[in-house]
């Protein structure tokens, strides 16, 4: 079997199930990949003292490595009692408060809405918001108001700290 394309014959139309056997010796994807290719590596090396059936010569070398792998000691990890570094908070948690907060703004009816978008995110003066709604000063403190108490009893922002008191 001296001949290189033979062996990429052999490896499309045997690593599925060669693939399934590294995996059920690791237990790890990952780890099953990176060891049917060293083993593929090896057996390319060896390829032409291969006989005519290559699988089992072939999975002798995944056994062969994978003991390798578990007998060799790794030492890129040591457990301690103490964590050597303190985590980090989650920076995904202001998007997510976000998410709900334009969420919640979508359920307010649109004049309400409106008013909050130009009041709070626009930063116009209640003045400014009344000449671009075309209401009244009262109407615009009304309608923030009644959007304000909206968004305070709103399920999804039950525990948004801003609106519930909180500083953040």
């Amino acid at each position: 079997m001296a001949d290189r394309s033979e062996f990429a014959d052999f490896v499309a139309h045997r690593s599925a199930p060669l693939l399934r056997t590294c995996f059920l010796l690791t237990r790890d994807w990952q780890l099953a990949e990176d060891l049917l290719q060293s083993a593929l590596a090896k057996a390319w090396f060896a390829w032409g003292r291969v006989d005519d059936d290559p699988e089992p010569y072939v999975r002798k070398i995944i056994v062969n490595t994978f003991a390798s792998w578990w007998r060799r000691r790794w030492t890129g990890e040591t457990p301690t009692e103490a964590l050597p570094d303190a985590g980090r908070p989650d920076p995904t948690g202001a998007v997510d408060d976000r998410d709900e907060l334009w969420a919640a703004l979508g359920r307010l009816p649109r004049r309400q809405r409106a008013v909050v978008v130009l009041r709070f995110y626009e930063d116009l003066t209640e003045a400014q918001v009344a000449a671009v709604l075309d209401v009244s000063v009262g109407t615009v403190k009304s309608q923030t108001s009644k959007a304000l108490a909206r968004l305070r009893v709103d399920a999804s922002l039950s525990t948004h700290p801003v609106l519930n008191g909180g500083t953040s």
